[in-house]
């Protein structure tokens, strides 16, 4: 049984940051090859939303919300633990981060291999391709 969590940085556990933070590593990091600082100092900001999904204990999946100066909202850091996808669990924390983002537009930079999945949650394109880290990136846009 997956238990969906929210928290802010302040508000979580330690042992829950380290899995937050070790699951984002081994899937952007580690699995899709790609050196480059995971830890970018967001994660702290006080617009910053932690959303989970845990089974039996453990993280399998995260997304983290912000709300830049401007008031600009994005959703981002979308990652499932190899062993748990297929399931639903980063679509149910996309909704849920969007139900707490709350209404107007939300911004995403989306894996270009992604598109169509972050398309059938609302989003759509709202500018041209892009390299992020030697990834092709497009962005996308809801509301």
């Amino acid at each position: 049984m997956a238990t969906l969590h929210t928290a802010r940085f302040a508000d979580l556990d330690p042992r829950v940051l380290h899995d937050l933070l070790r699951l984002r590593v081994d899937v952007f990091v580690v699995e899709q090859r790609c050196p480059y600082p995971e830890i970018d100092g967001r994660d702290v900001e006080a617009g910053a939303e932690h959303l989970w999904m845990d089974v039996d204990g453990g993280v399998v999946a995260t997304v983290r919300t912000l709300v830049d100066p401007d008031g600009t909202r994005r959703l981002g850091r979308v990652a499932t633990h190899r062993d748990h996808r297929g399931h639903g669990y980063a679509a149910q924390l996309v909704r849920e981060g969007l139900r707490r983002l709350g209404e107007g537009p939300v911004h995403i930079g989306a894996q270009a291999y992604l598109a169509d999945w972050y398309a059938r949650l609302g989003f759509t394109r709202s500018g041209p391709d892009y390299l992020e880290d030697g990834i092709p990136h497009l962005p996308m846009t809801r509301g």
